[in-house]
């Protein structure tokens, strides 16, 4: 009976090691740096996988909401990426500082000037946004993901409440609560952008983050490990213990 459960502890461990293994579905995404307040200012990356083993992607273009405009969009350098941000005017104008704005980014587009994110690679679009909504808890873009060998993905199902995520969802940013502080000052943004600078900064955050990611499942790994170890010894004592006593 002892046997049985240990067998099936072992089992049970073996189920998380492949769940930890198992790679999560990669697709375009979008998540601030800190955080995204409403009525603030943020930075936000659109972080895109490339999911294909024999192209590269070569080109992101960024649809905007128009139901929630946003009046500012700065978008960051990338070495090797040449970007377009393009604006349209508003059927209702927005009031910012006090002055009335009657255009708005309606889309950003990335496209590569070299090899762009070549397959097994991911790569960060930054934007600095703002003023965010106060109106809304969520802002959905809708991505369009173009390879080298000229297939298209659209990124552009928006997730529904309670369904299961589809096949291609779009990007969804979630805004937090509005800081007592107030964040409605631009230089918020500037500040933040400041503090990103150059393709190498980039590429150095994006190494530190996946060595963390990598030493904590190898550290998750030795524990199931060494848990395991623990229960084969415990049984053979066990089992030892019980042909003497016989």
């Amino acid at each position: 009976m002892k046997a049985s459960r240990i067998a099936a502890a072992a089992a049970a461990a073996g189920t998380a090691v492949l769940a930890l293994s198992a790679p999560a579905f990669a697709h375009v995404s979008v998540q601030p740096e800190g955080t995204a307040a409403k009525g603030g200012y943020a930075v936000v990356d659109f972080k895109v996988p490339n999911e294909r083993d024999n192209a590269s992607t070569t080109k992101l273009e960024v649809t905007f909401p128009t139901d929630h405009p946003l009046a500012s969009v700065m978008p960051q350098p990338l070495e090797g990426w040449t970007v377009k941000v393009t604006k349209s005017k508003l059927a209702k104008p927005l009031e910012m500082h006090g002055e009335k704005i009657d255009e708005a980014v309606t889309k950003v587009t990335w496209t590569a000037d070299g090899k762009g994110v070549e397959p097994g690679f991911f790569q960060k679009f930054p934007l600095s946004v703002g003023a965010l909504p106060e109106d809304t808890d969520q802002l959905v873009f809708k991505a369009i993901q173009t390879y080298s060998n000229d297939e298209v993905v659209r990124w552009i199902e928006v997730p529904q409440e309670g369904q299961e995520e589809p096949e291609n969802p779009a990007p969804v940013l979630q805004l937090s609560a509005a800081e007592e502080d107030g964040h409605h000052d631009a230089s918020a943004a500037e500040d933040a952008s400041d503090d990103k600078s150059g393709t190498e900064q980039t590429a150095a955050a994006s190494s530190d983050s996946t060595g963390s990611s990598s030493d904590t499942t190898a550290r998750v790994l030795g524990v199931v490990g060494i848990v395991v170890g623990a229960a084969g010894v415990a049984y053979g004592v066990f089992a030892g213990r019980r042909r003497s006593d016989a």
